[in-house]
């Protein structure tokens, strides 16, 4: 008997190396149990060194595919990644209204890893007003919960404030990811009532390109699967140990992740034992 798989939609660019982006976002969905759909709302030409171009689509475009999957296959939760300016945002806020997504997991892209403006000014606007509203949960990592909240973030307790300050724009839930910052990788989830914290050793690696992508996919995977938002975090945080810890060593600068981790048990027991 076929069974109804967890329906997760990512709507993001497309990262040409495979490492963040769409590409990303696929591959943690199908390998955490979900189905992966797409509506691509860019094209890079990137790599680990850093992005080469960027091509926006058209917003009519977008529209369709929008149109394509959620008439048809329809959508248990969603992720939205590079949004690059706010005739877009618009556009998938509008959307996001139509088809009624309410487990919608925004990570407010703003720059790639190695410093590229993947957002233009006229879109940070639109991002607060048009679609936080919308979202259930909002990822900004330290710089982009900086931009958000107007706080300078150099501990917890500055975390813990610009979650507060974020909340206030009409999100939820917002979880304020502290990798930028030193000591363990802590992450504060801030649901109005209560703080919660998860928290990883610190891989000493360069290879993290993609990890945003990749976690806020992970979240929607897990919202989707019916997991709670506490749960679905806590999943999503051990996801992405695994997979930094087991990052591939691909390209001449920041490296991806391996997303198949969790499927190469065998393979790395054995690696583990000839380090």
């Amino acid at each position: 008997m076929n069974r109804m798989p967890a329906r997760v939609l990512t709507i993001a660019g497309s990262d040409s190396g495979g490492g963040a982006g769409i590409q990303a976002d696929l591959k943690t969905i199908t390998v955490l149990g979900g189905f992966g759909m797409s509506v691509i709302t860019a094209l890079t030409a990137q790599n680990t060194l850093g992005v080469q171009g960027i091509l926006e689509v058209p917003v009519s475009f977008i529209e369709q595919q929008f149109d394509a999957v959620a008439t048809d296959i329809g959508v248990d939760a969603a992720k939205t990644g590079m949004l690059v300016n706010s005739t877009i945002l618009r556009a998938v806020a509008a959307k996001i209204r139509q088809y009624r997504i309410e487990k919608l997991v925004v990570d407010p892209v703003m720059t790639a890893k190695g410093g590229a403006r993947l957002m233009g000014d006229d879109a940070l606007e639109s991002l607060i007003n048009d679609l936080l509203p919308l979202a259930f949960v909002v990822t900004p990592n330290v710089p982009e919960a900086e931009v958000l909240s107007g706080i300078a973030i150099n501990s917890k307790s500055d975390m813990r404030e610009a979650a507060r300050k974020i909340r206030q724009m009409g999100v939820p839930n917002v979880v304020v990811k502290g990798g930028h910052l030193s000591g363990d990788a802590c992450d504060i989830l801030y649901d109005g009532q209560r703080y919660y914290e998860y928290s990883n050793m610190r891989i000493d690696t360069t290879d993290t390109h993609g990890t945003g992508c990749t976690y806020s996919a992970a979240i929607a995977t897990g919202l989707a699967l019916g997991k709670t938002l506490p749960d679905a975090l806590g999943e999503a945080k051990k996801y992405i140990q695994e997979v930094i810890r087991y990052a591939w060593r691909v390209g001449k600068g920041h490296g991806p992740t391996n997303h198949a981790a969790p499927l190469l048990k065998d393979f790395h027991t054995k690696w583990d034992s000839k380090v």
